[in-house]
């Protein structure tokens, strides 16, 4: 009877195997005590240890086994496998080393208990231990070394246990020759991991995949696509590698043309492929292929998944949809750290910076610690903002939380001062750095280039060359820019050449509007005309209104008409040509092609960007427009500005009335000159700012000749570092003189 009743048992806990519910298992134990003597029935104990491990209810597993009178091999190895699964190394010793027989059991689960929980160098002791005892490893004990080996790129260990494997004959052993492919892949030994894969006479779907990802890894896209090509079977995992690996090697329509194909075949479809294939839409910034991608998730009921969400949030923000993604992310039921940051990031890409540093705020409140990547991507938007203060908290925030160590947080912090007009900062953080990449050097040439410093970008850079550190794309813009505002035409050239012929770096065009404006500014307009006609693409907007800038400056008509033209022509909303051009006419007093130009926007319904201007003060942020009267203080400001055009114009000043471009008395024109917005900003600080503090304006548009020797004026009446960071450089203006050295 008693015997039946324990097989009966056996099996009910065997059903219950399946389900894992702890109130079931107890329960089921206590009948068991109810109707059976344990202590009698040593192999149901050991039963219900093994269960009670596999529902981490190791207290009960630890009493059970202690009431065992006579526990036998397998009750001593179910009570250390417990411990070894949950990683409670300590105990796992005492267990081991208490135990009055051991086996190779015994000696896997201790392997497997160091090698699962951190501790590698105990893995490698016990396992040359348990080879000195005499015990022959078996596919178990490989596996688990070599999977070790793989976690911790050693590949000399993993070259060890591949002796070993072929020593006792497992080398044709497919569940040891899957970790061994795995391992050298990972390694970066693909040809070894060719051989073994080639090696083995019998090959499961588990090896293929394996093989398959370490080509995938190593960019050996044609030898992985083959491999699936020829697998005689083909699971999920094994579709899901292949549109994964596609679209980490750049090939994202190819990825889509898989996915097409695996929807086909029926294939079951998880969170991962489903991520993988949102990877690909936002990398083509495919965005109706997204939407239809979406609208199959949510048919599937994926849309309530943690990592499915995330993914469509970075999707939508990739595809410039920020508000399809908002609404996904604030849909998502469930979020981590990565669904906020993919928020963040997203903000801070489509050029939303003050929503991605209130993201970050209500981050916080939920109790979600940022990581390295969600601080230095906040920071980034802080720097995009000029916000000194904001950057500054978080700057403390990483010293405190430690996460300063990681290069991500150090560069946004080193952008984050260079955009703020603190170079010297960024420089100081930049020394302090213990590890520097290509953004470190980036960041800081990109920062002093913004600042005018064209000898200290040069020699920067030609430092970050000798240091061996390689430039991208984005340094060149730096230094050529640079080059471009202090007029070294040669020297910018040359850099330019070397980008192309030396760096084997294509041009995009960001470069070619650095060269479009270092020959123009220069008043080499028709050299700049023959570079343009000599490129192999037209120049975007930005480089076109870059030369009709400089045409407009030097008063260089016909080339000025050309680029118009072109600009119109590319982007018929832009109000840059008409404005730019006007000016142009203006200077020569064409006040009818003024007018006509003006007609001209306004049939076709093209609005000229109004100048704003802001300062920061209290945690407030005060928006000031030409001759505004809303601000509260707004008659204190004026009454400043007075009191300093009397001082300007006894120390010389004298307006520069081509900065106005209508036809109105002169008189009207000074008076228009007077009441810009960067003027009204800077006066507010005057009156507010404290003496010892620098006055901080950010300009949306690029600061107007008259504003520009107007705040050198006023720099040296008042003793007082004015920063002006416009659309186009920052301006550090202090004594009287300009850090742009009077070039932008």
């Amino acid at each position: 009877m008693a015997s039946s009743l324990s097989n009966h048992y056996s099996s009910l806990l065997k059903l219950w195997s399946q389900t894992q519910d702890r109130s079931h298992l107890k329960k089921l134990h206590c009948l068991i005590l109810k109707t059976l003597s344990l202590s009698a029935d040593t192999f149901l104990s050991n039963t219900l240890i093994t269960c009670y491990a596999k529902s981490d209810l190791l207290s009960y597993a630890r009493n059970l086994f202690y009431k065992i009178p006579h526990p036998n091999s397998f009750s001593w190895n179910a009570i250390l496998s417990a411990y070894s699964k949950a990683g409670c190394i300590p105990q796992m010793e005492k267990v081991f080393f208490s135990m009055p027989e051991r086996d190779g059991v015994s000696w896997n689960s201790l392997i497997s208990g160091y090698a699962g929980h951190g501790s590698r160098d105990r893995a490698v002791v016990a396992y040359r231990a348990m080879l000195r005892e005499g015990r022959i490893p078996n596919r178990i004990t490989f596996s688990t070394m070599l999977i070790l080996s793989s976690a911790c790129s050693s590949a000399s260990l993993g070259r060890q246990v591949h002796c070993q494997i072929i020593k006792f004959g497992f080398e044709l052993y497919v569940f040891v020759g899957s970790p061994l492919v795995d391992m050298y892949s990972k390694s970066g030994f693909i040809r070894e991991a060719l051989q073994v894969f080639q090696g083995m006479e019998e090959k499961n779907v588990v090896m293929c995949n394996t093989m398959m990802i370490g080509l995938l890894l190593c960019g050996m896209v044609e030898d992985s696509k083959k491999l699936f090509r020829e697998m005689a079977e083909r699971d999920s995992i094994s579709w899901t590698t292949m549109v994964t690996g596609l679209t980490k090697n750049g090939l994202e329509l190819e990825a889509i043309d898989l996915f097409r194909e695996m929807r086909a075949a029926g294939v079951g479809i998880d969170q991962f492929t489903f991520g993988s294939i949102l990877t690909a839409c936002g990398g083509l910034s495919a965005l109706e292929l997204g939407k239809q991608t979406h609208a199959y998730i949510s048919r599937t009921h994926y849309d309530d998944n943690v990592f499915v969400g995330s993914a469509l949030v970075d999707m939508y923000s990739k595809c410039r949809s920020i508000r399809h993604a908002e609404v996904v992310f604030r849909r998502m039921r469930t979020k981590n750290i990565v669904s906020w940051t993919a928020m963040l990031v997203g903000y801070g890409q489509n050029g939303c910076s003050e929503e991605a540093v209130r993201i970050f705020c209500e981050m916080q409140k939920h109790g979600v610690e940022p990581d390295d990547f969600a601080l230095g991507s906040v920071i980034s938007s802080c720097a995009n903002l000029a916000s000194l203060e904001e950057g500054t908290q978080l700057h403390c925030r990483a010293i405190v939380s430690g996460l300063i160590s990681f290069i991500t947080v150090s560069n946004a912090i080193v952008t984050l001062y260079g955009k703020c007009g603190i170079i010297e900062d960024s420089h100081r953080l930049f020394d302090e750095m213990q590890t520097r990449d290509s953004v470190s050097w980036t960041a800081l040439v990109s920062g002093y280039a913004q600042f005018g410093k064209a000898k200290e970008t040069i020699d920067l850079f030609e430092k970050m060359l000798n240091d061996g550190v390689k430039p991208d794309g984005v340094t060149f813009i730096g230094v050529l820019s640079a080059c471009s505002r202090t007029g070294l035409v040669e020297k910018g050239y040359s850099y330019y050449n070397s980008m192309i012929h030396d760096h084997h770096i294509v041009p995009v065009a960001d470069h070619y509007t650095c060269m479009i404006d270092l020959l123009s500014r220069a008043g080499r307009l028709k050299e700049a005309e023959d570079f343009i006609k000599q490129m192999p693409c037209h120049p975007d907007a930005v480089g076109w209104a870059t030369l009709l800038s400089s045409c407009r400056f030097h008063g260089e008509l016909e080339i000025g008409k050309w680029a118009a033209e072109n600009l119109i022509e590319l982007d018929p909303n832009n109000p840059a040509s008409y404005v730019l051009l006007s000016s142009l006419h203006a200077s020569r007093g064409n006040w009818d092609e003024v007018a006509k130009l003006r007609r001209g926007m306004r049939d076709k319904k093209v609005k000229k960007e109004p100048g704003c201007s802001w300062i920061k003060y209290k945690n407030k942020v005060h928006i000031f427009s030409a001759d505004d009267q809303s601000h509260p203080y707004s008659e204190r400001i004026y009454a400043e500005l007075e009191k300093l055009n009397d001082k300007m114009i006894a120390e010389g000043y004298k307006p520069d009335l081509s900065s106005v471009l209508h036809d109105v008395s002169e008189s009207e024109k000074i008076h228009m000159l007077g009441h810009h917005s960067e003027k009204l900003a800077i006066a507010f600080g005057l009156i507010f700012m404290p003496p010892e503090l620098p006055i901080r304006v950010v300009k949306n548009l690029r600061v107007c000749v008259d504003c520009h020797n107007a705040t050198k004026f006023i720099s040296k009446i008042t003793g007082r570092d004015i920063l002006v960071r416009d659309a186009i450089r920052f301006h550090k203006f202090s004594g009287g003189v300009c850090s742009c050295g009077d070039f932008w």
